[in-house]
């Protein structure tokens, strides 16, 4: 498609560091590349679009006298289910500590005791308390809104905001920019940034399903771009369902976070029953995939799910979890009396671009950081609150790595390609898209099996050639490695559950690597297969 060239009025050319997303992992890699120029391209308002901003745990880090470094890696190897790279989580645990004293020094007001010692809380599946937090249930929102201060008071770093990537340019082994729409993609004009260096933090992918917590931002583009450009994909079929989603017709849905849980609220069901219990010994604190499915169980029974606080925290309730509470307010539930009716709803992808542990992908001149990216600390199912950490610490060690690989800026000149396109970004959800999310739900969500699987495959495969618009490419390309990456791995493990395969196997416990060759190549088989 033709684009045109961006000229900013103030510079002659661009830095030659592109960050492509405005979440934490962005933001973050932006503040340690300063004082070297970069530009921050944001679909939306920094802080507005990032599902980092809606985080309520808080960051896991190894930070009290009891815990050590070996305890928190030996919780996310569990957690994880048996295919967690243990030396990249090796890494993101020890310099945990270190990148907590940074979020303190850019402004961060996390939660402190009396004696002003940070407050650590501890989450499902975590052996201690290690979850620092702000105000309860703000973390997210309080870190991004330092960062966002720091980043506007930083004269090195440019936020162009409304700028929504398309495409990843590629030239032979290299990434060398990027194509974006501003206007919040309403644009026609399609713009070219020149850069050596491309930092992708794009975010997750939970507005491909149809019921998620996450903002619409949120549909996949960045793993489809870098897949589409010939980057290898890790681990897609890894979704983790937050089991709490209060359950009230909202899209996005509000979360009810898993420090509830922690702080002693119970999952029951319309009798009254506490059905985890039955289910596994930690109960409401086992790992997220098992709450999620038992959970899912007594929703599809019939019986519902309900959260309920009401001894645990009680009156507490506004002053503890306040974002929490506002959302059960406005749809007409008290929780300090009533329990909150709660549904599973994607969350997370542990899946997504591969890097090592410097944060680059298999193409040169492209690094990646945050929830776009699979550096295998997660394995098969995230630890909870180890993805904000997971965020900083490898935004971090890109920032450091580029600065070794390139150690002068260089500035580029401008292109002169120039042109328009009516492929418009649409904010609401097309009807090609509300097929995608639904058919992601029904076929490939909390529970999968193999002719679920072969639908939904073949079905993404015809809303492919339906539809030819870059943005809707770009996110059924992230849709069907998810499906393919699914279909592959016949067995159950963590967030990928096969009721055809209900059980571990030890042939598969390894990571999965998908190109997005390979994933058409399960495509093909699968249509050459009905054709027959």
């Amino acid at each position: 498609m033709p684009i045109e060239s961006f000229r900013p009025q103030s510079w002659n050319g661009i830095d030659d560091i592109v960050i492509v997303g405005g979440g934490l992992a962005g933001l973050f890699c932006a503040l340690k590349l300063a004082p070297r120029p970069v530009t921050i391209l944001a679909a939306a308002p920094i802080g507005q679009g990032a599902s980092s901003a809606w985080a309520q745990g808080g960051i896991a880090a190894a930070m009290s006298p009891g815990d050590t470094f070996d305890k928190h890696v030996a919780d996310t190897l569990e957690a994880g289910a048996g295919i967690v790279d243990e030396k990249m989580a090796r890494f993101m645990v020890s310099e945990g500590p270190a990148r907590i004293h940074d979020l303190l020094e850019y402004g961060v007001p996390f939660d402190r005791d009396l004696e002003g010692k940070l407050l650590l809380s501890r989450e499902a599946a975590h052996s201690e308390r290690r979850i620092v937090r702000v105000k309860g249930d703000m973390a997210g929102k309080a870190i991004m809104e330092a960062l966002i201060a720091a980043v506007r008071n930083t004269p090195s770093i440019r936020v162009l905001e409304g700028y929504v990537v398309e495409e990843l340019v590629r030239e032979g082994r290299f990434i060398s920019g990027v194509v974006a729409r501003p206007d919040a993609g309403q644009s026609k004009r399609r713009v070219h940034f020149p850069a050596r260096a491309v930092v992708l933090c794009s975010g997750g992918v939970g507005h491909l399903f149809a019921v998620t917590t996450n903002p619409w931002e949120a549909c996949g583009q960045g793993v489809g771009m870098a897949a589409r450009a010939g980057a290898i994909i890790a681990d897609p079929e890894f979704v983790q369902f937050h089991p709490t989603a209060i359950n009230i017709g909202r899209d996005p849905a509000p979360l009810a976070t898993e420090a509830l849980r922690g702080d002693g609220a119970h999952l029951v069901n319309s009798a009254g029953h506490r059905f985890m219990l039955d289910i596994h010994e930690d109960g409401e604190l086992a790992p997220r995939d098992i709450v999620s499915r038992g959970v899912f169980a007594e929703v599809q029974a019939g019986r519902g799910a309900f959260l309920d606080c009401t001894s645990a925290v009680g009156a507490h309730f506004p002053d503890m979890f306040p974002t929490v509470y506002a959302s059960c307010i406005a749809a007409g539930i008290d929780p300090v009396t009533r329990p909150i009716p709660v549904v599973p709803a994607v969350h997370y992808h542990m899946g997504g671009v591969l890097t090592d542990a410097e944060g680059r992908t298999s193409i040169d001149g492209l690094w990646a950081a945050g929830e776009v990216t699979s550096t295998g600390v997660h394995g098969a199912n995230r630890l909870a609150s180890n993805s904000l950490l997971e965020a900083v610490v490898f935004a971090a060690r890109i920032a450091e790595n580029i600065k070794g690989m390139l150690p002068e800026p260089k500035l580029n000149d401008w292109g002169e390609n120039a042109g328009e396109s009516d492929d418009l970004v649409t904010i609401e959800d097309s009807a090609a898209l509300k097929r995608l999310r639904r058919l992601m739900s029904d076929h490939v969500g909390v529970i999968r099996s193999r002719e679920g699987l072969m639908t939904a495959i073949r079905e993404i495969a015809t809303l492919e050639r339906e539809n030819t618009r870059m943005r809707f490419h770009n996110i059924v390309t992230t849709a069907k490695l998810i499906a393919a990456g699914a279909y592959l791995r016949e067995e159950s493990r963590g967030g990928h559950f096969r009721s055809d395969f209900p059980e571990q196997k030890a042939s598969w416990k390894h990571r999965t690597f998908l190109t997005l060759a390979e994933a058409d190549r399960v495509v093909a088989e699968l249509s050459e297969t009905k054709a027959a």
